[in-house]
């Protein structure tokens, strides 16, 4: 079935706006959430930043600017990071325009970096100029966020629910499937208007990812598993936004509406989301603590290419994901080479303590030290740029 596509929807990503929105630095996630009956509390207490001083040597005569492009879901951070790094004298230009259009860019050497929450298979290395080093940069949940009047943040969701939601087999509010997970609330009788993302996005492959893993219907209805996940699918029903904003934007107008977005365009919305249930059995408000969690027991390949989806920890947010960064690991240009290591080091270890306050979770200490590891393979001409 085709589905309609909306135009994308201005959002202010301002830190003020986010910071109002959450209320507090300390933790990802208002109060109502973590007090859901029948959910797990884990989202309590303060987060340290980690205070990161391992970064690689600075490199000298580097370039005063820098592109990116890509991932929608990291473009808070990104600003904020962009934005405070300019202090260097370095001015940062990132396009907020979706992982998969990213990606592109990347692969057409149009921007010195990319970025995407997707990393890129063997099909997309293919098309690459070069070798691509894909370097994990920060961790956030994707949460499923609702408009249905009189219904408060924390509603309670599995992923075969949510799976029957986006395929169309559940279409009203109170439908059974769902009444039964949320016994203490009286759900209305509204329809369920789905909104998805229009464009080639990580955060739909996080999404998928997760549906892919839990809900057979979502399989089944999408035509397998080699179809289920991906930067895009063919939605069987509703409507398109682009980015984070677009879909975002329009949870927050339509009411009966049901979307996927990062934690921080949700809370700079002011839009409510649930808590999901994970592979334990709990229901999982997405936090920092509860994304830190989902990390627990995950083995890294030499690669860094990874999900972090249906994490095994009794405390883990089922929908958790990372963005990463792609830089060609091969660079010809001396002074950009030097510019792309400067800040990325920067990015990998200063840039980590401002994570927390944009809802973002740094990387934990093993993660962040092979990132670093794999931005020390860069080279110019051949040569390491980074002995």
């Amino acid at each position: 079935m085709r589905t309609a596509t909306l135009s994308t929807t201005a959002v202010a990503i301002a830190l003020l706006g986010l910071l109002d929105a959450c209320g507090s630095t300390d933790s990802a996630a208002g109060a109502t959430n973590a007090s859901t009956p029948g959910a797990t509390a884990v989202c309590q207490g303060t987060t340290a930043k980690p205070g990161y001083t391992n970064g690689l040597p600075q490199q000298p005569n580097a370039a005063s600017s820098l592109s990116g492009a890509g991932s929608t879901f990291v473009a808070p951070m990104m600003s904020q990071w962009t934005s405070t790094y300019a202090s260097n004298g370095v001015q940062v230009a990132y396009q907020s325009i979706g992982s998969g259009a990213g990606i592109k860019q990347l692969q057409a050497a149009t921007v010195d970096f990319g970025d995407s929450d997707a990393y890129m298979k063997d099909s997309d290395l293919a098309l690459a100029k070069g070798p691509v080093l894909q370097i994990p940069l920060v961790l956030a949940p994707v949460v499923v966020t609702y408009n249905v009047k009189g219904v408060p943040s924390g509603l309670k969701l599995d992923g075969q629910t949510i799976g029957k939601i986006f395929t169309g087999q559940i279409t009203t509010w109170n439908d059974p499937a769902i009444q039964s997970q949320n016994t203490s609330l009286t759900l209305p009788s509204t329809p369920i208007a789905t909104v998805h993302r229009s464009d080639g996005s990580g955060t739909t492959d996080i999404f998928t990812d997760f549906l892919t893993k839990e809900s057979p219907s979502w399989v089944a209805s999408l035509g397998g598993a080699t179809k289920s996940r991906g930067k895009t699918v063919a939605w069987p029903i509703g409507i398109g936004g682009k980015g984070n904003e677009g879909v975002s934007g329009a949870v927050g107008q339509t009411d009966g509406a049901i979307g996927y977005v990062e934690l921080g365009y949700a809370l700079t919305q002011h839009l409510n989301y649930a808590d999901v249930k994970n592979k334990s059995g709990a229901y999982i408000e997405p936090c920092n603590q509860s994304v830190l969690a989902a990390t627990n027991g995950v083995s890294y390949p030499a690669d860094l290419r990874f999900d972090l989806t249906d994490g095994s920890d009794s405390h883990a947010y089922p929908i958790t994901g990372t963005t990463w960064a792609l830089i060609y690991q091969n660079q010809t240009n001396g002074a950009k080479a030097a510019a792309l290591t400067n800040f990325f080091s920067w990015a990998l270890t200063t840039g980590q303590d401002l994570t927390l306050s944009l809802n973002y979770q740094p990387l934990g200490k093993d993660l962040q030290q092979k990132c670093l590891a794999q931005l020390k393979k860069m080279t110019l001409n051949g040569q390491p740029i980074v002995p």
